[in-house]
């Protein structure tokens, strides 16, 4: 069997992965059929870039294994709903187990919701706001390698976003913070070359209809 460029695993089910997928069940499936495919609705975009605040000192396994009592507490990330979360709110939140309990987290993602309803005030939506991020073709690697990710933590164009964020208000959304959402949500391709879900994603990413 040939050996494997660095950055790729074969998993027991003979499948070729990006190596940080590793070996659990649900990792592996957020890898398979989540990350790196376009996303274009506003609740999954939202609930990413916080949860990617969330993140901040701690794994993305870690994060997902409490998605589901994320999704609970927070009103399924309608900022709608959660741009009117008072101080009780944040009281509750912080009693609960599921979630990570980290004020500063918890308060940021309240103000980011009421910020994220005058975006999308001004911009139509907040996909549409986003995509206009997208890197062009030719701001991409002709390969992603491992050696290319390892220097990627930050990109032109995710410090642009961040800046953008950080000027209208928006917290816990540094560039490498950003640059990891615009990785999930697609918005890259981020796939190590080899990975079995490189092309899915590349074909996805081909179909996908950015918001205007």
């Amino acid at each position: 069997m040939a050996r494997l460029a660095e950055g790729l695993r074969r998993g027991e089910d003979g499948v070729v992965r990006c190596l940080w997928a590793g070996d659990d069940p649900l990792y592996r499936r957020y890898h398979d059929s989540e990350w790196g495919f376009p996303v274009a609705d506003d609740r999954r975009l939202f609930e990413k870039v916080c949860l990617e605040g969330f993140q901040a000192g701690l794994s993305w396994l870690t994060i997902l294994r409490k998605r589901d009592s994320f999704r609970t507490a927070f009103r399924g990330f309608d900022f709608a709903r959660v741009a009117r979360f008072r101080t009780r709110d944040v009281a509750r939140l912080l009693k609960d187990a599921g979630i990570v309990r980290h004020r500063g987290k918890i308060v940021s993602t309240i103000h980011n919701a009421r910020l994220a309803r005058t975006l999308v005030d001004e911009r139509g939506s907040l996909a549409a706001f986003f995509w206009s991020f997208e890197p062009p073709a030719d701001a991409r690697p002709a390969r992603v390698t491992w050696p290319v990710l390892r220097r990627m933590a930050k990109t032109k164009e995710s410090t642009a976003l961040s800046k953008e964020l950080r000027r209208r208000g928006w917290t816990f959304v540094g560039p490498t913070t950003v640059y990891a959402f615009m990785q999930a949500m697609g918005l890259v391709d981020d796939h190590v070359e080899g990975c079995a879900a490189r092309a899915r994603v590349e074909a996805a990413r081909a179909r996908f209809r950015r918001p205007a």
